[in-house]
């Protein structure tokens, strides 16, 4: 069985990859199981916090998860043509200390998936995740990318997901990354 981790990068109680990722664990799932997580209560990266206080227990508990994980996928908004701040924070917390950064990402395959308002979805997000995987060394999934547009009209009051076509590309992602992640 092959472990996913599916991250949503954003900090909004109403984020369409929340409940993207919220609709993505409530898909059937043929030979993996997927996990959910977030990137609450993480601070924002200071190297004088780290020193002082260490690693916080919100970072930790994210790094176990990964850790523990066959393969993550990133959630992630996109917030003015580029990866949203927090998002990115908690990635530069991931990777602290550096001694770290192999036993969190080293060859851990990593998918791309993004929802949004906008008529192009997550592409220039996800593209600007790409550099940053690959200088974790992360094994980046290329086979299918995942960009939700016009996402607020997926979805009803309750944040499901009612569109059967979204629905069909995310379950073929997900188990296309599994086969992926668990080779």
């Amino acid at each position: 069985m092959v472990t996913l981790l599916g991250i949503s990068g954003s900090l909004r109680k109403g984020s369409l990859n929340s409940a993207l990722l919220k609709a993505a664990a409530g898909l059937p799932a043929e030979g993996y199981t997927l996990q959910t997580a977030g990137i609450h209560g993480i601070p924002l990266y200071d190297g004088d916090l780290e020193e002082a206080e260490g690693i916080p227990a919100a970072v930790t508990a994210l790094k176990e998860k990964i850790i523990a994980a066959d393969g993550v996928i990133l959630f992630t908004p996109e917030y003015n043509n580029r990866i949203p701040g927090a998002f990115k924070n908690a990635i530069d917390w991931l990777s602290r200390p550096s001694s770290d950064m192999a036993k969190v990402f080293g060859n851990k395959p990593f998918a791309l998936v993004g929802a949004s308002p906008g008529n192009f979805g997550t592409l220039l997000s996800q593209n600007a995740w790409l550099p940053v995987l690959h200088t974790l060394g992360c094994r980046t999934f290329s086979e299918k990318r995942l960009m939700v547009s016009r996402a607020h009209t997926l979805f009803d009051g309750d944040g499901n997901l009612t569109d059967e076509a979204t629905a069909k590309r995310l379950g073929d992602l997900l188990a296309a990354f599994a086969k992926f992640a668990g080779k």
